[in-house]
């Protein structure tokens, strides 16, 4: 056998086997089963936050971390000396402005005017409580205590105390001066303001006691009995056990037609058990969240999206924070 004849028998042969070893990776190709790719998510619930419109110290918790609660409970009860005090000078102004309007209504006598003078007397020292109250909120907002809000309900108290000084003023001319119909409209009009007042410092008191708004169950208690909490502080968080979904993040080549309605098998390792659910939100999350590609032939940059479905049947003793396990 010539050497020419030795070389092309060994290169059909190189050639036999490359052709054999591509048709048994073709043919294994799609024989055999491809893993599936497996999207881990995770239970979510629905939260709220309970806090308060005042700031206050925290007097008593009537519950605990892991309490389920229902709608009217009392969760915490704060102490706030300031709003007393801010309700006894808003009796106090509806008191006096009721009596303007009687003294307006009968016509002014020596006593009355008197009677006068003396609610004249009471709302200069009202102002002068509402300016010492706003001097001490302004040192404590100058030492980082107190929240701008705080400070400007405190200034706000003060014009408004002010204002009626100079109300009390005038109506005590009046009394002197005796009563027209326009005065007489104007002492009903000042009773309707501290009746307003009064209601207004009622709803505070009414955040000094904080209850439950929707059941559920308490998963975080923030602050400790005596500790000072600020407006809209968080004091605690009320998860509802009730309105249960999973959250997973899925690129956009593994949606496979994935739509809202549409359902599907979810794994929960800690249940070993199988979950059927269905989606009801899909939203990308933007260009953050963007799987960007390596090479510019062929291929294309893909969003990642943000999944939610809810379980079609309840799975009891499902919590948030476990895992679900979903395989394409």
């Amino acid at each position: 056998m010539s050497a020419k004849s030795q070389h092309n028998n060994i290169l059909l042969a190189i050639i036999g086997f490359a052709a054999v070893v591509v048709i048994v990776a073709v043919i294994g190709f799609y024989a055999l089963d491809r893993e599936p790719e497996v999207i881990q998510g995770q239970v979510e619930v629905t939260e709220y936050r309970v806090s308060s419109k005042i700031p206050g110290r925290i007097l008593e918790l009537r519950v605990k971390e892991g309490d389920f609660v229902n709608v009217g409970d009392t969760l915490a009860i704060l102490d706030a000396p300031e709003v007393r005090a801010k309700m006894t000078q808003a009796e106090s102004a509806q008191n006096a402005a009721a009596a303007l309007e009687l003294k307006a209504q009968n016509g002014a006598r020596k006593e009355q005017i008197q009677g006068a003078y003396q609610l004249l007397q009471q709302a200069k020292a009202g102002r002068e409580i509402a300016e010492k109250s706003y001097q001490r909120v302004q040192r404590l907002f100058d030492e980082g205590v107190v929240s701008a809000q705080k400070r400007d309900e405190a200034f706000a108290q003060y014009k408004a105390y002010q204002a009626q000084e100079k109300a009390a003023q005038s109506q005590y001319e009046m009394a002197v001066n005796g009563a027209r119909r326009e005065d007489k409209m104007a002492a009903a009009a000042q009773v309707g303001r501290a009746r307003g007042a009064v209601a207004e410092v009622n709803s505070y008191l009414g955040e000094t006691v904080q209850t439950a708004q929707m059941a559920g169950e308490v998963s975080t208690v923030y602050p400790k009995v005596g500790e000072l909490v600020g407006t809209g502080s968080p004091i605690m968080t009320i998860s509802i056990m009730d309105d249960i979904w999973g959250t997973f993040n899925v690129r956009e080549d593994q949606l496979n037609g994935m739509k809202v309605g549409t359902e599907f098998t979810a794994f929960v390792p800690a249940f070993n058990k199988d979950l059927k659910m269905r989606v009801y939100y899909m939203k990308d999350q933007g260009s953050f969240a963007v799987w960007k590609a390596t090479k510019a032939n062929g291929q294309y940059d893909l969003k990642t999206f943000e999944v939610k479905a809810r379980p079609t049947e309840k799975l009891e003793g499902l919590r948030p924070g476990m895992s679900l396990i979903y395989k394409e």
